[in-house]
């Protein structure tokens, strides 16, 4: 077996073996949900550190276990939720600028304290959003259902379309192998996706649920997609980290979910009632 065969095995059974725990994890919904995206978070704020920083000093623990909270404020009060993580996130701002300012050579504080705050976000944000979805009355787990699909079939019908139709690159310089082709295949398959879900498992979902988040997502999910790249570039790792066996880190895996986590959250709470 050569090497490409052996890592694609690899991806295989790592995703067979874990996806099934996610997503039980995610129907159970209350704090089995919640720590588990809690746990993401935190392991998403170390990665972002690790890339930027090489290293993970005291502050940068102080900012996963703030990651780690994130997602699980929505247990507490979900109403609040936006109120409690503006605190939080104020608490850990002030925190990562004090801190700086007493440690380490002070014409790096400025960006020292500013990767803090932002690898603390990057992760909790979008899974804060997914645990606060989770926790919608009644249809929580159909609406994490969404924000997983839209993503997962634009993965998916994204990787074929460029694969055997892409010819025309979309943005070399962070990510060279994606094309424009893939790029509208994969908002296809936002869309399908969306309407599959609807047809098989969720009536809720109506056609503007699909028509919009299927093409709000298909553009969203891959920009946060290369987003992640253009960190990984800027800093020249090939891989976010180890920890998943075959893919990479956890931030390989869901940068384009935790964009379109919010976007769903945003969607369901603000404009869904303005539709017909």
């Amino acid at each position: 077996m050569n090497e490409k065969n052996k890592n694609l095995l690899i991806r295989v059974v790592t995703g067979v073996t874990l996806l099934p725990l996610v997503l039980l994890l995610l129907f159970l919904g209350g704090y089995y949900s919640a720590i588990l995206l809690g746990a993401a978070a935190a392991v998403c704020a170390g990665e972002y550190y690790l890339i930027t920083q090489k290293r993970l000093g005291a502050a940068a623990w102080v900012g996963m276990a703030f990651a780690f909270v994130m997602p699980l404020l929505p247990l507490r009060d979900a109403a609040r939720t936006g109120e409690t993580a503006f605190w939080l996130t104020s608490v850990f701002f002030f925190f990562a600028w004090i801190y700086n300012l007493f440690r380490g050579v002070l014409a790096e504080a400025p960006t020292r304290a500013a990767h803090l705050v932002t690898g603390f976000l990057y992760g909790s944000i979008g899974l804060t959003a997914l645990s606060a979805l989770r926790l919608l009355p009644g249809e929580g787990h159909a609406w994490v259902i969404c924000a997983l699909t839209i993503t997962w079939a634009n993965d998916t019908l994204a990787y074929f379309a460029g694969r055997f139709l892409g010819k025309h690159k979309l943005y070399p310089a962070v990510s060279p192998n994606k094309t424009w082709e893939g790029f509208f295949g994969g908002m296809v398959g936002s869309v399908l996706g969306m309407f599959i879900a609807k047809l098989g498992f969720f009536p809720i979902f109506t056609v503007w649920d699909c028509v919009v988040l299927g093409i709000a997502g298909g553009l969203l999910g891959p920009v946060g997609d290369l987003c992640e790249s253009m960190l990984k570039r800027a800093y020249g790792v090939k891989d976010s980290g180890k920890l998943i066996p075959g893919h990479g880190g956890v931030l390989d895996r869901i940068d384009a979910l935790i964009f379109n986590a919010p976007l769903v959250f945003v969607y369901v709470q603000f404009v869904r009632h303005l539709l017909p």
